[in-house]
């Protein structure tokens, strides 16, 4: 099943892409010397995450992606970074390992149809997210910090995550990425994606009583990805990520596991034109 909100999602990291000519993204560019003139990576990517959080239940997500390179060389390679649909980075600025820059991304919702003990809660719309991010590196360590704005739609919480990771090349076209990590989440947002209110609670087909969720560490989570140069073209990226909700999260009645699997596998092809 593929979801017109993930469609959505993809038109936007296409229009991110676009309109950020200058940078090139690590999933289409890296390790390539790309020409003179332009180069661009075209691929397509899957993935597979629950209805909503703490459902036991997933949909299977699928979009385009296109990634732009102008002038050459690597200088502007790995500028952009995509953590998740919500978390589309670009580096703007690095001295001494430290860097920093905005993000943007899109932020899922849910239907009430999503899972039974949703049913008569309403519905919550997809929105826009806005934020920035910080990182410090020191060898294969990248740690940082990062806010996570929903500016549009039912919800205008917001997250602050923290993490950790680790890269290693394991072989002479593969490089392992390792992260751990953490998500504080405010009130608006707990309230949105987690409570459940006097009238919600009136509806709720399954008779869900009144919860108040409050702001408080959200999850833990461990991700692992890859990335393969599987010729000087084509090249494929696939990730698998655990999280645990915590806390209020994990108490809401609407809650059917705190267990939530996600993962991903998307594969680009390098075109390269002449100079301009």
């Amino acid at each position: 099943m593929v979801k017109t909100s993930s469609i959505c999602f993809g038109a936007l990291a296409l229009s991110l892409a676009v309109s950020l000519p200058a940078a090139t993204p690590a999933v289409a560019q890296d390790g390539y010397d790309a020409p003179s003139g332009m180069s661009v990576g075209l691929g397509g990517v899957v993935a597979i995450k629950p209805k909503y959080e703490g459902s036991d239940e997933y949909d299977v997500y699928g979009f385009p992606i296109i990634f732009p390179q102008f002038g050459g060389g690597n200088g502007f390679a790995d500028r952009i970074k995509i953590r998740g649909a919500d978390d589309v980075r670009l580096r703007v600025f690095e001295t001494g390992g430290f860097e920093v820059g905005p993000l943007a991304g899109y932020a899922f919702g849910r239907d009430e149809d999503d899972g039974d003990l949703l049913r008569g809660l309403g519905d919550v719309d997809d929105g826009i997210v806005l934020g920035a991010y910080a990182g410090y590196r020191f060898g294969v360590v990248l740690l940082d910090v990062s806010y996570h704005h929903i500016v549009s739609g039912d919800d205008t919480g917001y997250q602050i995550r923290f993490g950790g990771e680790i890269e290693q090349r394991v072989a002479s076209n593969a490089i392992v990425t390792a992260r751990v990590g953490a998500t504080f989440a405010d009130d608006n947002y707990m309230d949105t994606y987690f409570g459940i209110s006097a009238a919600q609670s009136a509806s709720s087909v399954a008779g869900l009583s009144a919860y108040d969720a409050s702001s408080g560490i959200k999850d833990v989570h461990f991700e692992l990805g890859t990335r393969i140069d599987l010729t000087d073209r084509w090249q494929l990226r696939a990730g698998a990520r655990y999280g645990r909700l915590l806390g209020d999260a994990a108490d809401s009645p609407i809650v059917e596991t705190e267990n939530q699997f996600s993962g991903m596998i998307g594969a680009a092809y390098r075109f390269d034109f002449g100079g301009y």
